[in-house]
């Protein structure tokens, strides 16, 4: 008896009793997948580069091979009705296709990183169209090849690169914030200057009212000093009372004694 299951197969054995099963192990189905940009604008006569890049299930070896191939978007061309092979790339080797691409045409890829880039030279005008990009690496080789637009113009038609934009801006900002940080450091320092002298200040007429009070009293001394006598030094003044009534005995003690000591200082 036999049972089927997906990647899985089944078989009972009748003399044993015992289900053998046998996995199956199939390839997976997914095809080839190959990217590339979808528009590349080259200013005329100058050098660019048509990417492409590949993934596959399959091992890369010196059979994986890749074809460009390329349709003028202009009708009086000759390339116009049909895609032409313009590269061919098989074996670690390159082959030009057309005589117009055959010296412009270089293969800057790596087939073990998955990349089959090429580079275009000297761009005309007549290059314009859309140029395609096929890989294959057997046993892997269902997929759908991909293309890109190529646009060759003058440089005034180039899109502006908005880098010096930015960085000019980002130059500007920093610049900004460094004068608004000096100018903060010198509002600083004015303040903490205006905080010391005010302070300076403060003490100074501190100490210089301090002393009005000794002044008063030196002012006071000084008036006393020069309200003061300035004859020499007097001893002890005695007044007496005398008795002018005529008689002899009439002499009467004296009165009291007033002392007045006066000292020059």
């Amino acid at each position: 008896m036999e049972i089927k299951l997906p990647n899985v197969t089944c078989r009972r054995v009748l003399l044993t009793g015992f289900t053998l099963c046998v996995l199956l192990v199939t390839k997976p189905t997914s095809a080839i997948d190959v990217h590339t940009e979808p528009e590349v604008m080259m200013e005329n006569g100058t050098t660019g580069v048509l990417r492409c890049t590949f993934q596959t299930y399959a091992v890369v070896t010196s059979s994986t091979s890749v074809t460009w191939t390329f349709q003028s978007n202009q009708p009086d061309s000759q390339y116009f009705k049909a895609p032409y092979v313009i590269f061919y790339f098989s074996n670690g080797k390159g082959f030009p296709g057309q005589a117009e691409f055959k010296d412009r045409v270089q293969f800057i890829g790596d087939i073990n990183k998955r990349d089959a880039s090429i580079q275009l030279s000297s761009a005309q005008f007549s290059d314009n169209g859309t140029y395609f990009c096929d890989v294959k690496n057997p046993p892997d080789v269902q997929g759908t090849q991909a293309r890109t637009e190529l646009r060759v113009v003058l440089k005034e038609s180039l899109p502006q690169s908005k880098t010096p934009i930015i960085v000019g801006a980002v130059c500007g900002a920093l610049f900004l914030l460094v004068l608004i940080a000096v100018a903060a450091c010198v509002v600083m320092r004015m303040i903490h200057n205006r905080h010391d002298y005010e302070g300076c200040t403060s003490l100074e007429s501190v100490s210089s009212q301090a002393p009005q009070p000794r002044k008063k009293v030196e002012s006071s001394q000084e008036g006393s000093r020069c309200t003061s006598p300035s004859g020499p030094l007097q001893g002890p003044v005695i007044y007496a009372q005398l008795d002018h009534s005529g008689s002899k005995n009439s002499f009467h003690k004296m009165e009291p004694v007033v002392y007045a000591d006066i000292r020059k200082n």
